[in-house]
């Protein structure tokens, strides 16, 4: 079973930069796909990019171009490098894991999740 733990969330203005990170620990995550998820107050929760154990990558329209994922198999963890951030990004962070899934894409793939990290961006 693998453990999921994020951390580098803050309060930023508009426009900043943040990079979440996602540490992985029981297994190695290369033989994971991993997606971050995000949940806002009165929305549902979010995939917004993944990852699989390929190495594929998968962006919502709504980050793709400002958001990169970039797994590290070495230190076992899980990056977002989040760029231009707007205040609708807002929302606790979280980064979940599933075994070789048939869909990283899927909401529904993910067995192991993190606590969540809250990010805020003020306009």
């Amino acid at each position: 079973q693998v453990q999921l733990v994020e951390s580098g969330g803050g309060l930023v203005q508009a426009g900043a930069s943040l990079r979440l990170s996602c540490a992985a620990s029981g297994r190695t995550i290369a033989n994971y796909d991993v997606g971050w998820f995000r949940h806002a107050p009165g929305e549902e929760r979010e995939l917004f990019a993944a990852i699989d154990w390929n190495s594929n990558t998968y962006y919502s329209d709504s980050v793709k171009g400002r958001f990169a994922i970039i797994r590290d198999n070495v230190k076992n963890t899980i990056d977002l490098q989040m760029n231009s951030l707007k205040p609708e990004d807002s929302a606790v962070y979280y980064c979940a894991a599933s075994y070789k899934s048939r869909n990283a894409q899927s909401k529904g793939s993910y067995d192991y999740w993190g606590q969540g990290t809250q990010v805020s961006v003020s306009s």
